[in-house]
C-alpha cells in the first residue's frame, strides 16, 4: 500500500479548515474538545470567548464563572479549573502569548501531545502530527501501523508520511472517521480508499 497516496486522498476528500487560528483560542478550544462532540465544543468555546477575550481576563476568573459557559463540552468543573490555570501561566510567564514550543506547551497543565501538536500546526504553521482516537484507530485499521497508544502511532506515522502532510492529516482523519471509517459499522461501500484497504472486517 502506498501510504502517502492514501493519506493525500483522505486529506483531499475530507478537508478541515480552522477559521480561527489564534493560538490561545485554538489551545482552549482543543482542551474543551477533550471527550466532547465537535458541536458541543463549538458552543462552549463561543460562550467562553464571548465573555473572556484573552488570557489576562481568564486568569482573573473563578472556576464557577465558567461552569455554565462551558457546560455543553462536559467535564466542566475539571476543565474550568484547568483553563484558568493555563490562562494564569500564559498571562504571567509568557505575557499573554502562547509559546510556540512543544516542550513549553506540554508543561502547561492538562496539555498532552495531541493538543500541543494541534496548536503548533494550526496557529504557528509548524509541521506537527496530532494523533487522537480517530487517527490511532484508522491507522491501525488500515494496517499502516500496529500500535497500542496514540503516542506510539504518532512516532510511527512520522516515519511513514511526508512532513507536509502531518498537520492536515489530523483534521481530515477526524472527518473521515466520523463520516466513513466509523468505529462501528464503517461505510466501506462509500469509502474513497476502499481499494487500498485490506482490513479484515471490510464490509
Amino acid at each position: 500500500m502506498n501510504i502517502e497516496k492514501v493519506a493525500r486522498i483522505i486529506i483531499q476528500k475530507f478537508p478541515r479548515d480552522h477559521s480561527n487560528k489564534d493560538p490561545f483560542y485554538v489551545l482552549i478550544s482543543t482542551i474543551l474538545s477533550q471527550r466532547s462532540r465537535d458541536e458541543n465544543t463549538e458552543i462552549a468555546t463561543k460562550n467562553l470567548f464571548e465573555k473572556f477575550k484573552n488570557p489576562s481576563e481568564l486568569s482573573k476568573a473563578k472556576p464557577e464563572e465558567l461552569y455554565e459557559l462551558i457546560k455543553p463540552a462536559g467535564l466542566y468543573k475539571q476543565k474550568s479549573k484547568r483553563i484558568i490555570e493555563i490562562a494564569k501561566i500564559i498571562h504571567e510567564k509568557y505575557k499573554d502569548k502562547v509559546p510556540a514550543s512543544l516542550n513549553e506547551l506540554l508543561n502547561l497543565p492538562g496539555v498532552g501531545r495531541k493538543t500541543a501538536n494541534i496548536v503548533l500546526y494550526v496557529s504557528f504553521g509548524i509541521p506537527s502530527l496530532a494523533v487522537d482516537t480517530h487517527v490511532h484507530r484508522i491507522s491501525n485499521r488500515l494496517g499502516w501501523v500496529k500500535t497500542k497508544s496514540p503516542e506510539e502511532t504518532e512516532f510511527e506515522l512520522m516515519k511513514l508520511i511526508p512532513k507536509e502532510l502531518w498537520g492536515p492529516l489530523n483534521g481530515s482523519m477526524v472527518e473521515f472517521g466520523k463520516k466513513i471509517c466509523k468505529p462501528i459499522k464503517p461505510d466501506c461501500k462509500n469509502c474513497p480508499i476502499k481499494n487500498f484497504c485490506n482490513w479484515e472486517g471490510k464490509r
